[in-house]
């Protein structure tokens, strides 16, 4: 297969488009990587480069999650100047770590100045202090202090995430100056919206819309055409606020700038999506009580030590619920149904909890519910569980009455599964709030603690209720 592919190199022809990367289903073809694998193990580096260089920065970081570790790299080295480095951003943390553990400082210094700012600094920000300053001693000083500048700022944090390319031109200009700027300039961004006004000590002034330029005579004044009241936002924001700020005002790029409103970079859409993907896989984690840096390429050690602590908290509460069977046991031995309903009243619960929850937590971290709106959302989630609690009252009733024969024990389970729905429609609302409350995160403590209430609730109200009904000691 490799004999064919590499006729086709020759003949000129597309190598990905005479074998598909892709099946029908969008998944990497197993030959495609078999193929690729034997051209390293060959060192074919005619055939690779091709490959790469057909290929978008993104299906290239889908193929080298598909390799084995050591083929990783010699990807990279075998195809030299043209991988492009952008497709390691594409790749799991871990397997971006691996990578540029073991290639050379200067390649992937050569590789850093292919890349927009952005994409270098969410490259080198993986790796320790140590690590970055080998690499960045590499690359020319103007290069090297834009990367620190921003590797300097807070993770998570806007300064992070901006580019420093963009285009700033002063308010005296008219449209035909900027237009033959932007014209004369080489080194310009490759994509850009909007430009940005500037003083004379880079203050930031405010933005034309390309739209707006384009549509204007050379001779018109900039400062006719610029929003001051433009959106920006500061290097210090969180970049989870900022991606709220572009998905409230429809924006596509916002102008980044520091504390003295001195004007250092941009954020556009690209990146804020990667923000949105990034927050919604750490919440979706934090939610299962998993870390939010865990990667499937991680090793079966790392993942068993993030994952043991969250475990070990959930067997205390699990005891705690258990220890409330405990104050039945008497009970439980004479009426051994009791102990085989128990656990549906509270599975039944917790599920609903768990809805409750997981509305919750989302509409705290966007800002969807707050204290104008807390006291509605309260009662509307406990009249949710109410009428629940009331439908799945009967159903559960009529199914104990059936199965064992005994009107009362209907009763009595109906009457507890109310109780704990009701419950686990507050404490899936409450528990998040008071949380977000004192600055938790919602969506890491949530879960175990909602999970525990439904468990006490639904136990203690059906023991409880079942003990008074059937006069039980």
């Amino acid at each position: 297969m490799a004999d064919e592919l590499d006729a086709v190199v020759r003949d000129g022809q597309s190598v990905p488009d005479q074998l598909s990367m892709r099946d029908e289903d969008g998944e990497i073809r197993a030959e495609f990587v078999q193929v690729i694998s034997e051209a390293i193990a060959a060192e074919n580096a005619q055939f690779l480069r091709e490959v790469v260089s057909d290929l978008h920065e993104a299906d290239l970081g889908d193929l080298i999650g598909t390799l084995e570790p050591d083929e990783r790299v010699r990807l990279v080295e075998l195809t030299g100047a043209d991988f492009d480095f952008s497709a390691l951003n594409e790749v799991d943390e871990t397997v971006r770590e691996e990578i540029l553990d073991e290639l050379e400082p200067q390649t992937v210094a050569e590789g850093v100045r292919e890349l927009d700012s952005d994409d270098a600094v969410e490259l080198l920000q993986v790796l320790d202090e140590d690590e970055q300053e080998e690499i960045l001693d590499k690359l020319p000083q103007s290069e090297r202090d834009a990367l620190e500048r921003s590797l300097d700022y807070p993770e998570n944090s806007a300064g992070r995430r901006m580019q420093t390319e963009f285009i700033a031109v002063p308010r005296d200009w008219n449209v035909g100056q900027a237009i033959d700027h932007m014209r004369d300039t080489a080194d310009l961004p490759d994509r850009f919206y909007e430009i940005y006004v500037v003083d004379g000590g880079n203050l930031w002034q405010g933005a034309v819309a390309l739209d707006a330029l384009l549509r204007s005579h050379r001779n018109v004044p900039l400062a006719d055409l610029i929003d001051e009241d433009r959106r920006k936002v500061s290097v210090l924001d969180d970049q989870e606020e900022v991606a709220r700020l572009f998905g409230k005002y429809n924006l596509v790029a916002a102008p980044v700038v520091d504390p003295d409103n001195r004007l250092v970079g941009v954020i556009t859409i690209d990146d804020v999506v990667d923000v949105i993907e990034e927050e919604a896989d750490e919440d979706l984690k934090a939610l299962g009580g998993v870390t939010s840096d865990e990667e499937l390429s991680d090793r079966v050690w790392t993942i068993a030590r993030g994952r043991f602590n969250w475990l070990l908290v959930n067997l205390a509460t699990a005891f705690l619920a258990s220890s409330v069977l405990g104050l039945f046991e008497g009970q439980l031995q004479q009426m051994v149904a009791l102990a085989v309903l128990a656990p549906i009243v509270a599975s039944q619960g917790g599920n609903a909890a768990t809805q409750t929850m997981t509305v919750a937590v989302r509409a705290l971290a966007t800002r969807e519910l707050g204290p104008w709106n807390a006291m509605r959302v309260v009662m509307r989630e406990a009249t949710v569980g109410l009428v629940n609690g009331v439908g799945f009252a009967v159903i559960t009733g009529l199914a104990a009455y059936a199965w064992f024969g005994i009107a009362g024990l209907g009763v009595v389970i109906a009457l507890a599964m109310v109780c704990n729905l009701v419950a686990g429609a507050l404490g899936g609302i409450l528990i998040p709030m008071a949380l977000d409350r004192v600055r938790a995160d919602p969506a890491v403590a949530s879960g175990t603690f909602v999970t525990t209430v439904t468990d006490v609730v639904g136990f203690f109200s059906f023991l409880g209720i079942a003990t008074l009904w059937f006069g039980l000691k």
